[in-house]
């Protein structure tokens, strides 16, 4: 409505002065013409200025151009009725500053008038001559055009408004079927997608991006299932030996060395309890982005050297060599403590499942974009389908699914989530 308004004012700014020039362009040649046959009239008459006057303008009888000739204040002959009186007050309200200058005149007609005087100058007299012509053209036009504006406006924006209408409403109505869809969903549907009929680029970018945030929750709540299911699963197993142990030594009187044994076992049940926890609260402190790192200078070498020490005891047991190859001296600024706990567990994992008498070998080089570490043993190794999913939390192999063989499938996630959030820059 305001751009409406606004174009209607400027229109009609424009319209009026445009007309307004043509007029002014009429009068400035209408009275050079009348200015110039005056003189050309003298130069006939040997200076007869009342005939000369006469004679011009009755020559330039223009339709709706009134024409004056003045020696000074004095009429000398018109070609309208118009007053006299008229005219002189029209000559004498501007004079002489008013040469070939176009100026309103509110009191010809009704509608007002426009009115030019040009100077002529004979035998050394001035003469003036006026020319005048009324408003009633211009007003007769701007007022068809005034009246289109005031009727016209009302209709277009009726019309635009409706049509505004029909085209938001048919431009919203997918984005109120969407939202609809969008509270239909929950927890417990999240595998729903978007659906939208003839969908506007706009909205079916939209549409694939919510569904693309729709898939990742999907999988993001699936996997919390199975992480909560697995670790009920875990959990459950040593509560429910450190249960029985405590119910069979409770069950009746017994020697001191049942007691001991049954103490035993539930202080080995509880020893792997607590490392579970930890692994959980772990991963979950590492998950919520709360591991404030602790990053430091450190040297890869002695690192690597350290943790291969560490694991000697697990290795005697079942005869296995580990070997350390390092190159040299490999300085690197990261959180020691996460390198330690990242780099046991490749070797816990590896020690467990290498065969009785095995080998491990870990081997340290540098690259020029950081360090590539690997720990690599003769065991039973990975089947080929299980490789996508061994960094996945409580997964283990069916091979390695022994509790005797080993632990809770956390190590190798652990050993991912500091690898990915963990390690300082090098």
């Amino acid at each position: 409505t305001a751009l409406f308004a606004v174009f209607s004012v400027v229109l009609y700014t424009a319209l009026e002065r445009g007309l307004r020039n043509q007029l002014d362009e009429t009068l400035d040649a209408e009275s050079r013409s009348a200015a110039a046959l005056f003189l050309s009239e003298m130069q006939e008459m040997k200076g007869d200025a009342i005939a000369a006057a006469t004679e011009a303008v009755n020559e330039m009888n223009v339709r709706g151009v009134v024409l004056g000739v003045y020696d000074g204040a004095r009429l000398l002959a018109s070609n309208n009725a118009a007053p006299p009186a008229l005219l002189a007050s029209v000559m004498t309200a501007r004079g002489a500053s008013a040469i070939g200058q176009a100026y309103d005149v509110p009191a010809f007609t009704k509608a007002g008038g426009r009115a030019m005087i040009q100077r002529s100058e004979y035998g050394g007299r001035a003469f003036h001559v006026l020319a005048l012509m009324s408003r009633v053209s211009i007003d007769g036009s701007l007022g068809i055009v005034q009246r289109l504006l005031l009727f016209g406006l009302p209709l277009l924006l009726a019309a635009a408004g409706a049509g505004g209408y029909a085209l938001a409403t048919r431009n919203l109505r997918p984005l109120r079927d969407m939202a609809e869809q969008c509270q239909s969903i929950t927890s417990q549907n999240l595998n729903r997608r978007l659906e939208i009929d003839s969908p506007s680029n706009e909205l079916e970018t939209l549409a694939t991006a919510f569904n693309g945030l729709l898939a990742r929750l999907d999988a993001s709540f699936d996997t919390m299932r199975r992480f909560i299911a697995d670790a009920s699963h875990e959990l459950r197993t040593p509560v429910s030996v450190v249960r029985g142990e405590a119910d069979v030594a409770l069950s009746r009187e017994r020697p001191a060395s049942e007691y001991r044994d049954a103490l035993q076992a539930i202080h080995e049940e509880s020893k792997r309890l607590s490392i579970l926890i930890d692994d959980l609260l772990n991963l979950t402190r590492a998950d919520a982005g709360h591991y404030a790192l602790r990053a430091g200078e450190l040297y890869w070498n002695d690192l690597l050297a350290e943790c291969c020490r560490s694991a000697q005891a697990l290795a005697a047991g079942k005869a296995i060599t580990i070997e350390c190859r390092v190159d040299g001296d490999v300085p690197y600024r990261g959180d020691e403590a996460l390198l330690r706990r990242m780099t046991l567990n490749l070797l816990d994992n590896a020690i467990r499942y290498a065969p009785a008498g095995g080998k491990v070998t870990a081997v340290l080089d540098r690259r020029p974009a950081g360090v590539d570490i690997r720990i690599v043993d003769n065991g039973i190794g990975i089947a080929a389908g299980a490789i996508p999913r061994v960094f996945e939390r409580f997964y283990r192999g069916d091979e390695a699914r022994s509790r005797v063989a080993g632990g809770f499938g956390l190590g190798l996630p652990i050993v991912m989530t500091v690898a990915n959030r963990a390690l300082g820059a090098p």
